[in-house]
């Protein structure tokens, strides 16, 4: 089983044998193609590039160490000089406590040796940073790769730093908040390192393949071009002032909504309305992504419909998905609270299913895929400051969602590229945030000013929707009564508005699809195209092979260019010419 319950210390054993597998198997298969091809390591960064994925992997580090010298016998400066120029670390994470940490103990017990090059890392990066700050023993203490307070830990992402030569962000405001707190010592010991490259998410798998009626709708009007330069979806900008395209593209909304109604029928037994309001929040169980807000509101929304049945309300199907970790125990609560209060609301005869809440279990891509495009508003409501990037809010934007959402992680850059009016931007800021924090927030001022959220509170706190366990999800309600760290009762008035203005925009169906061509056509940035190549030129520094290429095959010299890539087939994978080479190579048949 990857990933674990890390609660228990057979856990924490496992979870530690299972990131240091991977990352032998990998490394020592990447030693031995490299072997196969070349003499010696010491142009291994120029052919190889390791990525490392948050700090999951970071044991990799010391392992490459160990390979180069206890293996194939190579001093420590030139075996650590291989390993800075070949590995990059990509972080995930603004929160402190989410940085992975292992006990000392544990890795001296179950890797010893790795330890012991760990520790001889430290003393040289330490080393170092005593010359460059003499006296400075705060700092030694808060970079070094052993944290000693309070049982010592082996510090993830400080050995991920110091042993990467580029770090980088995955949004821009995660990259700003990364360099200002948990890694701004880092930051001023070298401001080069740590680089922006914003997520992109791939057109092909999330659009043209999830979203067939979108996509060849798209096809038919603008070509094929987006599907390898996605920023040609600017040509949909002009239709959406065409009457006949937002027509057109309404009816490839609805159809992906009634395949995934059809879809809950027969998976859940759940019947929706396909012309209702589809509400989706999917993604990762979690506190700060704030599916408590979003199910606050469906609870407030349930009471006023029950109140005033008659009146014109927007009929809205409220859909989850998302898996918690194995010892989150506050996830799993939540997960349970959704289901116990579906249960109530889609049984419930006084509102003649006006409102429907669906849990989708058994969270993937697949499911995923049956989910976005049918999405009509996408819930990107995170507490500001605390998501890094997000590829949730781009996959759905770009299959027409519009999205209501703080503005944290990627949120902001789209905001910026389809423009704060077609969105539903809510909420407080970061600033704003970290001011609560530092004044000693107190979530019961904000329960108390406000008689909505008060009321849905006591419900929950009562029983109302655990009837046979009444006591079952009061520790949700004293956790937001109580703690609330992530701000759900400071934001949930500013929530209420904004979902207001949804469905106030909802009953004027021609402005909100206007506003959904206009998300679409505005995506371009967010592709993994534009992403993978940022990494190709200012990370893996292959870009002066790739242009190299690149200008050699615009030149005529074919036969050259087919040569290099002979040497070099991975290339292939970053040079937008493959059909150009297939049609040259039909041309070419027959001859030598």
């Amino acid at each position: 089983m990857l990933y674990p319950d890390d609660s228990t210390t057979m856990g924490r054993e496992l979870r530690l044998k299972q990131q240091y597998f991977f990352v032998s198997a990998s490394l020592q298969d990447i030693l031995f193609r490299h072997r196969k091809h070349h003499t010696g390591f010491d142009d291994l960064p120029d052919k190889v590039a390791i990525q490392l994925n948050d700090t999951h992997p970071a044991i990799a580090i010391p392992e490459l160490m160990r390979l180069l010298m206890d293996v194939h016998d190579i001093g420590w400066d030139a075996a650590w000089d291989i390993c800075r120029r070949t590995f990059s670390y990509t972080n995930h994470t603004v929160m402190p406590e989410a940085l992975e940490t292992w006990p000392v103990a544990l890795v001296e017990e179950m890797l010893p040796r790795h330890m012991r090059i760990i520790y001889e890392i430290n003393r040289r990066f330490l080393d170092e940073v005593r010359h460059r700050n003499p006296g400075d023993l705060d700092l030694v203490r808060r970079v070094s790769l052993i944290d000693e307070t309070g049982g010592r830990r082996l510090r993830m992402a400080n050995l991920a730093i110091v042993g990467s030569h580029t770090v980088n962000g995955v949004a821009q405001l995660h990259t700003d908040i990364i360099r200002e707190t948990i890694f701004a010592d880092f930051h001023r010991l070298d401001p080069d390192k740590i680089i922006n490259i914003t997520n992109g998410v791939t057109p092909r798998r999330w659009l043209n393949q999830a979203n067939k009626p979108l996509s060849d709708l798209i096809c038919l009007h603008i070509g094929e071009g987006w599907l390898r330069d996605l920023r040609e979806l600017r040509g949909l900008e002009p239709l959406a002032e065409d009457a006949g395209f937002r027509e057109a593209f309404q009816e490839a909304k609805q159809s992906n909504k009634e395949r995934l109604a059809g879809l809950i029928d027969s998976r859940l037994g759940i019947r929706v309305d396909a012309a209702s309001l589809f509400d989706v929040q999917v993604k990762r169980i979690h506190e700060y992504k704030r599916q408590l807000l979003n199910l606050l509101h469906v609870v407030h929304l349930h009471d006023r419909m029950c109140a005033d049945p008659g009146a014109a309300w927007v009929p809205r199907t409220v859909i989850f998905s998302g898996k918690a970790a194995p010892g989150y125990d506050m996830a799993k609560r939540i997960i349970k609270l959704i289901h116990d209060v579906a249960d109530v609301i889609n049984h419930d005869p006084r509102i003649n299913g006006l409102l429907k809440l669906v849990f989708i279990p058994n969270y993937d891509v697949s499911t995923a895929a049956d989910i976005i495009p049918a999405a009509d508003l996408s819930e990107q409501i995170s507490t500001a400051g605390t998501e890094a990037s997000g590829t949730g809010n781009m996959k759905l934007s770009l299959n027409g969602a519009l999205t209501i959402g703080t503005l944290d992680g990627a949120n902001v850059e789209i905001a910026e590229a389809v423009g704060e009016e077609n969105m539903f931007v809510f909420g407080l800021r970061r600033e704003e945030v970290k001011r609560l924090h530092d004044e000693d927030y107190d979530p019961m001022r904000f329960i108390q000013s406000s008689r909505a959220l008060a009321n849905v509170l006591r419900k929950i706190h009562d029983g109302y929707f655990s009837p046979t366990e009444l006591e079952r999800h009061r520790p949700v309600v004293e956790d937001l009564m109580g703690e609330d760290r992530y701000l759900v009762c400071a934001d949930f008035e500013a929530y209420l508005a904004a979902q207001e203005r949804v469905a106030e925009l909802y009953r004027q169906p021609e402005i909100w699809t206007h506003r959904a061509i206009l998300n679409v056509a505005r995506m371009g940035g967010f592709s993994s195209d534009r992403a993978v190549h940022e990494y190709a030129k200012r990370v893996w520094n292959v870009q002066k092979n790739l242009e190299a290429v690149e200008q050699e095959f615009h030149g005529g010299q074919f036969v050259h260019g087919m040569q290099q890539l002979a040497q070099n087939p991975d290339l292939l994978q970053f040079v937008g010419l493959g059909e150009q080479f297939l049609a040259a190579g039909a041309e070419l048949k027959g001859s030598n």
